[in-house]
C-alpha cells in the first residue's frame, strides 16, 4: 500500500464528503477508493469513516488520522513545490474559481502567458457569479470581489482593488436627462446586478460626504457583462466595477453619471481553504495575476 497516496485519497474523500467526487478529482474509480480505504482501516485496526447509503461521517479515530495526515501531506507538498519552483517546472492540477465577469475580462487574457510560463501545469478555471464552497468544489483558490471577507474559516489575501462607479449611455441620458445630484437617481430607470450587496441601496461617496439612495431596479441580471450591455443599449443607469466599464467608457459607449460620486471600493481577494494552504502553484498564479492588475 502506498501510504502517501492513500492519505491523499482519504483527505480528499473527507474534504469532498463523497467517494464519487473524490474519485473524480483523483482520476480513479469510487470502487478503487473504497477498497483502498478498507485496506487502510484494516491496517490500522480501526474504523475511520462511518458510511450509510445516504451519509458519511468521520469517527474519532478518523478525525485524528485526517488531521495528522493533512499535516504530513502539507509538509511533503511544500518540499516538492519548493524543489519544482526552484527548477522552474511547476506540475500538477490548479483549480481556480472566479466570477464570470472578472474571469472573462481580467483572468482569461492573462492565461496564455501563464500557461506558456508553466507548460507542465494543468489548469481548470470555473466561472460562477455565486459564491461557491471551495472545499466541496475542490478548488485551490477562489478570486472574490468583496468589501470584506468575514468567513474566518478561509484564508484571504488581498491582491487588488476595484472602483465602483455609476454609468449610462449617452443616448439614454439625452432622452431621460442627466442626474445633477444623487437624489435625481430615483427618477431614473435602474439596471441592477442581482448578487450585489447594493441592489436596493446605493451608498455614494461624494464631495458632501456619504449619501444613501434607495433604488428599485426595473431590470435585475445575474451577470455584470449583461448589465454593461443593457446600459450600452440605453436601458437605464447602473453601477459597474472599473474592469468592466473601462473599455466601454474609452469607446464612448458609456459615460460616468455623477462623476464626483462613487460607491465604496471593493477589494479583490484570493481565497484558499485554511487546511489546504497556499502552495507554489497558487502562489505562481496569484503573482501572475497581481502583475497584470498592476499593469
Amino acid at each position: 500500500m502506498d501510504k502517501l497516496s492513500v492519505m491523499k485519497a482519504f483527505c480528499r474523500i473527507v474534504e469532498r464528503g463523497s467517494f464519487a467526487r473524490a474519485a473524480e478529482d483523483l482520476g480513479v474509480s469510487p470502487a478503487l477508493l473504497s477498497r483502498e480505504i478498507k485496506l487502510l482501516e484494516e491496517s490500522l485496526g480501526s474504523s475511520l469513516l462511518t458510511r450509510t447509503t445516504r451519509s458519511m461521517s468521520l469517527t474519532d479515530q478518523g478525525r485524528l488520522y485526517y488531521d495528522e495526515a493533512q499535516g504530513i501531506l502539507d509538509a511533503v507538498g511544500r518540499v516538492e513545490d519548493r524543489i519544482r519552483e526552484g527548477a522552474g517546472a511547476l506540475r500538477g492540477h490548479l483549480k481556480v474559481n472566479a466570477s464570470s465577469s472578472f474571469g472573462q475580462t481580467v483572468i482569461a487574457p492573462l492565461l496564455p502567458g501563464f500557461l506558456r510560463r508553466y507548460p507542465d501545469l494543468r489548469l481548470t478555471l470555473a466561472l460562477d457569479d455565486r459564491v461557491v464552497d471551495m472545499v466541496e468544489g475542490g478548488f485551490d483558490v477562489s478570486i472574490r470581489i468583496r468589501s470584506s471577507m468575514p468567513d474566518s474559516t478561509l484564508i484571504a489575501r488581498k491582491i487588488g482593488a476595484v472602483r465602483q462607479r455609476i454609468f449610462a449611455s449617452p443616448d439614454y441620458l439625452e432622452d431621460a436627462g442627466t442626474p445633477a445630484q444623487p437624489q435625481d437617481i430615483t427618477r431614473h430607470k435602474i439596471v441592477g446586478y442581482l448578487f450585489a450587496d447594493h441592489l436596493a441601496e446605493w451608498e455614494l461617496d461624494g464631495p458632501g460626504g456619504i449619501t444613501r439612495i434607495g433604488v428599485d431596479p426595473h431590470v435585475r441580471v445575474g451577470s455584470s457583462l449583461v448589465l454593461r450591455d443593457l446600459l450600452i443599449a440605453g436601458q437605464g443607469i447602473g453601477t459597474m466595477p472599473d474592469f468592466i466599464a473601462n473599455a466601454a467608457q474609452r469607446d464612448g459607449a458609456l459615460v460616468r453619471v455623477l462623476p464626483e460620486h462613487e460607491l465604496p471600493p471593493r477589494e479583490i481577494w484570493a481565497v484558499t481553504a485554511a487546511r489546504l494552504g497556499m502552495d507554489a502553484r497558487v502562489s505562481a498564479f496569484l503573482d501572475h495575476l497581481q502583475a497584470a492588475l498592476r499593469d
